[in-house]
């Protein structure tokens, strides 16, 4: 229904944009590769995918067309809500979550937070076959270190569905072992890994 998005980036966080199109805000979901992406710009083009749901109608938003055929395909799997897919592309490349499913690599998606053996193994049996298909895809990513990078990982934890506090407990264990951390992509996925 929308395609992309092309506008002024009027609010930015890990989690969740506000696009400006032409005078109107467009909310949309991100995930933590788009963010790193786009965290210096002040003017973007998101490619969108519009999820419907009974009471919602949510943008995504991905940075290039790798991401967001990754996120296609793995809503595509039964038991994948668009909220998983998010978080499984925050704590993983596209290019990665590819790389584990064309090898069966089920460890590695149970990394992430949510994933567990059986979802894993649903996830490889269900695009094993599509996404040999597929060419591989890479990407370089590179983050900007912010002043609020403590602030800006709790707020992405707690938008991908993680309590508050629990959210602050794993920062704060990821800052203590690492005090010279100033990768908040790096903060968030250490974060996540350490739920």
């Amino acid at each position: 229904m929308i395609a992309y998005l092309n506008g002024k980036l009027s609010y930015k966080s890990p989690a969740m944009v506000h696009l400006d199109v032409q005078g109107v805000g467009y909310e949309v979901q991100i995930s933590l590769n788009t963010y790193s992406r786009i965290q210096g710009m002040d003017n973007c083009k998101l490619l969108t995918y519009l999820h419907i749901k009974e009471d919602a109608h949510t943008l995504y938003g991905f940075s290039d067309d790798a991401e967001r055929q990754m996120f296609l395909l793995l809503i595509s799997v039964s038991g994948i809500g668009a909220n998983t897919a998010r978080m499984m592309l925050s704590s993983l490349q596209p290019e990665d979550i590819q790389r584990a499913i064309a090898m069966e690599n089920a460890k590695m998606l149970e990394s992430i937070k949510g994933i567990g053996a059986k979802t894993a193994q649903r996830v490889i049996l269900e695009l094993k076959d599509k996404i040999k298909k597929q060419k591989d895809v890479g990407h370089q990513i590179s983050v900007a270190v912010n002043n609020t990078m403590q602030e800006d990982a709790l707020n992405a934890l707690v938008t991908l569905g993680i309590a508050r506090n629990v959210a602050e407990q794993a920062i704060n264990k990821v800052l203590k072992a690492e005090p010279q951390l100033q990768d908040l992509e790096g903060l968030i996925k250490k974060s996540l890994k350490s739920l």
